[in-house]
């Protein structure tokens, strides 16, 4: 866990090494965002089935997606990166984050070629995990900067997040004393996506992360309980979500539990191949 001030921006720091799972996981969309710093072989991405897969030497940002994406990993793979809250990237970023939505960047495109040289170098040249996460967190801390309306979307998204995406976008503008429009762009500003949208992930999100992969699953009860309208908009939203039926989701879900368990990514990502 970060130490303040970015613990307001970053749910966690990780290190990653060794075998992925499969050459290619699908990663469905979540209320999160993404910062890699690559240390090993170029990785790839493909951000939805009608965008060409690019290659990533030092890293990427990715700012909260709305459709699933496709990791290639390299074998051996070996990174650093930081899952941040939806509006933690906006602190970092030269641009909007709208105009990195659903179009992952370069690390380099973000903090430039020269600085993100020095950084690769010091992580890998870190004695341990530990250190090269430390560096990270530094950086970070470092490159921090006042960004306008962080507040009035922090505590929104907050909202949102604590009822789990179930709130009413109208009350949420109300309550903060601002225009629907105005929170709106915002929002797309600093978190890439309208509060609206956010709110259907978060919903969705939570849904998928209730479910027992291991036992059966009553999909009018799932779907009724998280407050869809019916089955069949449910079954809409994890096809726009994901790319797959809920019956074939959970086919992937079981597979990656049965081949790999207890696996530290088994729980979100899917096998793609």
């Amino acid at each position: 866990m970060p130490r303040p001030p970015l613990d307001g921006l970053i749910d966690d720091l990780y290190y990653l090494e060794g075998a992925p799972p499969y050459a290619r996981l699908t990663l469905p969309p979540a209320p999160s965002a993404l910062l890699i710093v690559n240390l090993g072989a170029p990785f790839r991405i493909r951000a939805g089935t009608d965008i060409e897969t690019a290659e990533y030497a030092d890293g990427c940002v990715v700012t909260m997606p709305t459709r699933a994406f496709e990791f290639g990993y390299p074998h051996p793979t070996r990174s650093v990166g930081v899952h941040f809250k939806p509006w933690g990237p906006a602190p970092f970023l030269p641009m909007p984050a709208t105009e990195l939505c659903d179009r992952p960047v370069t690390v380099e495109q973000v903090w430039g070629r020269a600085a993100v040289a020095e950084l690769r170098d010091r992580l890998a040249t870190a004695d341990e995990p530990q250190e090269m996460l430390t560096l990270l967190e530094a950086e970070l801390t470092r490159r921090l900067r006042e960004t306008t309306g962080l507040a009035l979307v922090r505590h929104t998204s907050g909202v949102i997040a604590a009822a789990r995406g179930a709130v009413a976008i109208g009350d949420l503008s109300a309550a903060a004393g601002v225009s629907s429009t105005h929170l709106a762009q915002r929002f797309k500003e600093l978190v890439g996506v309208t509060p609206k949208r956010l709110a259907r992930t978060y919903r969705f999100a939570a849904t998928v992360f209730a479910i027992d992969p291991a036992g059966p699953v009553d999909w009018g009860r799932l779907a009724g309980g998280a407050g869809y309208f019916d089955q069949a908009h449910f079954g809409h939203e994890f096809r726009a979500f994901t790319g797959l039926t809920p019956t074939r989701y959970m086919e992937v879900r079981r597979r990656f539990l049965r081949e790999h368990p207890g696996h530290a990514f088994e729980g979100w990502p899917l096998p793609a191949d």
